[in-house]
């Protein structure tokens, strides 16, 4: 008689305890928090990025560090793949002039327009074709998790969209985003490419900015 007490006790109280409410939360729908990240992405005034490739990856930019404004300003240093040979090349883009310097030498100057054709990184804030218009354009977007206060969520990326912001992608990529849990903004986005991965992350979202020509 004791013993199916016990038992009966038991049971009530697991019965409890998984009814309680006590478990994880539950994940946001995939395509809500995409559309809420997109949206919060094109407000945003300032960014640091970095861009890190894994392996080797068929795309001509294999590493970017730097800041942007919503503006379109942006300084930073970019490792490029320029007719074959890896060039790193510091720059100040400021209105339609970007001011360049590779290794040696000093600064030169070239237009927005001729930065364009190697990689343009003042894009990446742009909401048209930017980071808020990758997320927006995320195809079956499935939350998987939360790791360090962002939602993981897994989803296929057009390439259209991306080779705006790592240049050189030619196919649809099956990507993983990470987005920030308390303000819905872009944390890091592991992008794999034929031949390894490329990792886009930002940080220092609104801090002051202001981007100026190179002295000299």
């Amino acid at each position: 008689m004791l013993r199916r007490l016990l038992i009966v006790a038991v049971l009530a109280l697991t019965s409890a305890c998984s009814s309680g409410g006590g478990g994880e939360p539950e994940l946001p729908a995939g395509p809500d928090l995409m559309k809420k990240a997109a949206q919060a992405m094109t407000t945003v005034k300032s960014a640091a990025f970095s861009i890190a490739t894994e392996g080797k990856p068929e795309v001509p930019l294999q590493k970017a560090d730097g800041r942007l404004t919503a503006g379109g300003d942006a300084d930073g240093t970019l490792t490029i793949s320029i007719l074959g040979n890896l060039q790193e090349v510091t720059f100040a883009l400021v209105g339609d002039t970007v001011h360049f310097k590779g290794p040696t030498g000093g600064f030169q100057k070239m237009t927005r327009q001729q930065l364009a054709q190697f990689y343009d990184p003042s894009v990446i804030l742009e909401p048209t074709k930017g980071i808020a218009k990758m997320l927006s354009s995320a195809v079956n977007p499935q939350v998987e998790g939360v790791e360090s206060g962002s939602y993981r969520v897994a989803t296929t990326f057009p390439a259209q969209v991306v080779k705006d912001i790592v240049p050189g992608v030619t196919q649809d990529v099956n990507g993983k985003v990470w987005i920030d849990q308390a303000t819905s903004r872009l944390s890091k986005a592991s992008l794999p490419l034929p031949g390894g991965t490329v990792t886009v992350s930002f940080s220092d979202y609104d801090a002051p900015v202001t981007i100026t020509p190179p002295a000299g």
